[in-house]
């Protein structure tokens, strides 16, 4: 069994260029696999490995300037999630390209999962999902308002577009982890909303601490590793993945014609060419030789 850690911390990193060797050489060591992001407004990432390797790597991270007090999500994984370990810069940690929105200075008001149900429940609160429309399609909150964006770019967007209609609302927004809610709770206040809810520790948290039977969440949570998606208790869920557009797919979307495995699903069959599904072919080919010959790929 493997320990699967999300995390981030907003902080001001001046270097981050100078951090990533020590920090991939680290994770190297421990046997640790995943992605982390570095940038000047901090780190993010998820990371897999054992218990004693996750707690190597996160006493690495908890010396970074600022991340003394670095919080993360863990949850279990039968098999190791992911094929290898990058560390990355990046301009932001996570993309909205909002250059003024900085979570360091506010962001809303953090609700513990034991008080989430309370909160998006009263009538007067509006419950936005921060999330990629494919991330929303598998599972959400009862009664949350889905912006319908592809990337989180899109959401200032969508919310210049849309702030009408949460005239006179208590605003509630959750994401996976929480990351997103940092940057998009900093961006409505700035645009004016007077009060504005975060899920602390996002859906991930809430899936743990929150009993099924009291739940309000529907379906399943997508996670950006092979598990693909997580319900309650943090239990690995029923999703695949197409690995041609990195969406999730249901049992039943692998029985449409569009699907070829690691090339097409029926979501993304006519987004690609006839060379990138050259490509994808190659690609699968070479993954089904490597675990014929018991390589990981």
């Amino acid at each position: 069994m493997f320990t699967v850690a999300a995390l981030y911390q907003f902080t001001r990193l001046p270097d981050p260029a100078r951090l990533r060797g020590p920090l991939l050489a680290c994770c190297e060591a421990a046997g640790v696999r995943g992605t982390l992001l570095l940038a000047r407004e901090g780190v993010n990432g998820t990371i897999a490995g054992t218990r004693t390797g996750i707690d190597a790597v996160l006493a690495h991270l908890r010396t970074l300037p600022g991340c003394a007090a670095l919080d993360w999500k863990e949850s279990p994984a039968p098999k190791m999630p992911f094929a290898r370990m990058k560390v990355r810069l990046k301009r932001e940690i996570v993309t909205m390209g909002q250059p003024d929105v900085d979570p360091l200075a506010a962001t809303g008001r953090y609700v513990d999962p034991a008080e989430w149900n309370a909160l998006i429940e009263a009538p007067d609160v509006a419950v936005i999902d921060t999330r990629n429309d494919y991330e929303v399609e598998i599972g959400t909150f009862a009664g949350a308002v889905d912006p319908g964006t592809h990337s989180f770019r899109e959401f200032p967007a969508w919310w210049q577009a849309n702030a009408h209609r949460f005239h006179n609302k208590r605003v509630a927004m959750f994401c996976t982890g929480g990351i997103r809610c940092e940057k998009s709770t900093n961006y409505l206040l700035a645009q004016g909303v007077a009060e504005v809810f975060h899920l602390k520790g996002g859906i991930l948290k809430y899936l743990e601490e929150v009993p099924e039977a009291e739940s309000l969440w529907q379906g399943e949570c997508f996670v950006f590793d092979r598990r693909v998606s997580v319900g309650h208790g943090l239990v690995p869920g029923d999703y695949d993945l197409c690995h041609a557009c990195r969406r999730p797919l249901a049992a039943g979307d692998k029985l449409r014609p569009e699907y070829e495995q690691g090339v097409a699903c029926h979501r993304c069959a006519a987004e690609h060419t006839d060379a990138d599904r050259a490509r994808f072919r190659e690609r699968e080919r070479q993954m089904r030789l490597a675990r014929e010959r018991g390589e990981e790929g």
